[in-house]
């Protein structure tokens, strides 16, 4: 089975030369190797014209040489040379698991999974924290969007994968993990949270009032819908949020649409969504491949919501199925945007479960948005700019009136 995705993990396989008490030596009178046994399945998807004796001499040497030959456990050994193999592309999200990792990344899609509950991934090689989810240890612990993570139980992250940070990460419910980050100041400081069994939201929404003004105009009424992961679940929990809305009393005059702190998630599911807004037959993304192939996806949804005035919220913990909806609304309708600059995270994953239940997530094009813009690494910029401030950003609390001025921002706009 393939799946379309976009979550941002990364396999780092690192090689290292130990020194200081070993000696490098070479002899002349190596004994002979012993020849590998049962050897099987060489000829699948063999590349022509590349010669793979040297991968063989290494293993060969390190089977017969290697001092503690009841440590070499040949599984991990082929599963380490793919995950290096992988890794030498050079993508961050194009990534080998392992079948325990395969798991726990088919528990995250699913949307629930053990932790602390932020999203990270890694941007300008350094790990960082894409969202933290609502109601979850990171977030109560006053964890940020852009937070830099420079160290897990005092261990440096430099070089660390996503992957490698994740299971580092995770753990056994109860038990208590420090990581140590930098924010806009880049002051680190310690966060020590208790893990929790994590349940990823959905979508949840409630009717704000935005009152009468002076110049007379009437008070009105705005279903403020958050939708905070693309996962599994999102489609018939945003099907339910549009019914109750349409069977609303009072009526809503208007919708804001939260995609702020949205890590992204399914492209099925961004395209689902864009079709409660957009037209049956308007485009929504364009994936185009290194080959010059182009996929171009359209609407299949009955429009439903497009009576409504809308307005979107969108900031930098906004990524790839988030952007692609936010960038299809604006481009096909011209809704404006609210908030600060996406995260920029535009390709394509596939998800290729393997045999042995290993699975391959591989990066296998680029999305572009209906007007053109591509979305990967420079993302999205708001029409309308609401910067937070330090203080702002601690004291947010996504939907509360009071603390959360972009909503502010975009209540006045809709109006």
């Amino acid at each position: 089975m393939i799946k379309k995705i976009s979550l941002p993990l990364a396999i780092i396989i690192c090689l290292v030369l130990g020194f200081g008490g070993g000696i490098l030596y070479t002899n002349k009178n190596t004994p002979t190797i012993p020849p590998i046994q049962q050897l099987i399945n060489q000829d699948v998807g063999k590349v022509q014209n590349v010669d793979f004796s040297f991968f063989w001499k290494v293993w060969s040497d390190l089977s017969a040489k290697y001092v503690d030959k009841s440590k070499l456990d040949t599984q991990k050994m082929v599963y380490g040379a793919i995950g290096g193999m992988v890794d030498a592309v050079g993508d961050p999200y194009t990534v080998f698991f392992e079948p325990t990792q395969a798991k726990q990344f088919a528990q995250e899609i699913s949307g629930a999974f053990g932790g602390v509950g932020m999203e990270i991934g890694v941007k300008n090689d350094i790990l960082t924290i894409i969202a933290p989810l609502p109601n979850t240890p990171a977030a109560r612990a006053g964890i940020l969007a852009g937070n830099k993570i420079l160290k897990i139980n005092g261990a440096s992250t430099q070089g660390l994968s996503t992957e490698e940070a994740v299971s580092t990460i995770r753990g056994k419910v109860g038990t208590k993990i420090t990581i140590t980050i930098s924010g806009s100041d880049d002051k680190p400081r310690d966060i020590t949270m208790t893990r929790e069994t994590i349940k990823v939201p959905t979508v949840v929404w409630k009717m704000l009032t935005n009152p009468s003004t002076s110049s007379g105009q009437a008070s009105k009424n705005i279903a403020y819908i958050q939708a905070y992961q693309f996962n599994e679940n999102i489609n018939g929990q945003f099907k339910k949020a549009v019914d109750e809305i349409e069977k609303s009393n009072p009526k809503a005059d208007g919708i804001i649409l939260d995609l702020r702190n949205n890590p992204g998630g399914l492209l099925d599911s961004a395209i689902n969504l864009a079709g409660y807004f957009v037209a049956k037959g308007q485009p929504v993304v364009s994936e185009v491949f290194g080959d010059g192939t182009i996929n171009k996806f359209t609407s299949d949804g009955n429009a439903v919501l497009a009576k409504y005035h809308v307005v979107i919220l969108v900031n930098g913990g906004s990524a790839s199925a988030s952007e692609i909806l936010a960038g299809a609304l604006h481009d096909n309708l011209g809704l404006k945007l609210i908030g600060e600059k996406t995260f920029g995270k535009g390709v394509v994953q596939e998800l290729v479960n393997l045999d042995d239940g290993a699975s391959l997530k591989v990066t296998v094009a680029r999305w572009f948005t209906p007007a053109g813009t591509n979305i990967s690494e420079k993302g999205i910029e708001p029409d309308i700019k609401v910067e937070l401030t330090d203080d702002q950003k601690k004291n947010i609390i996504f939907g509360d009136l009071s603390v959360d001025p972009q909503l502010q921002k975009a209540l006045e706009y809709v109006r």
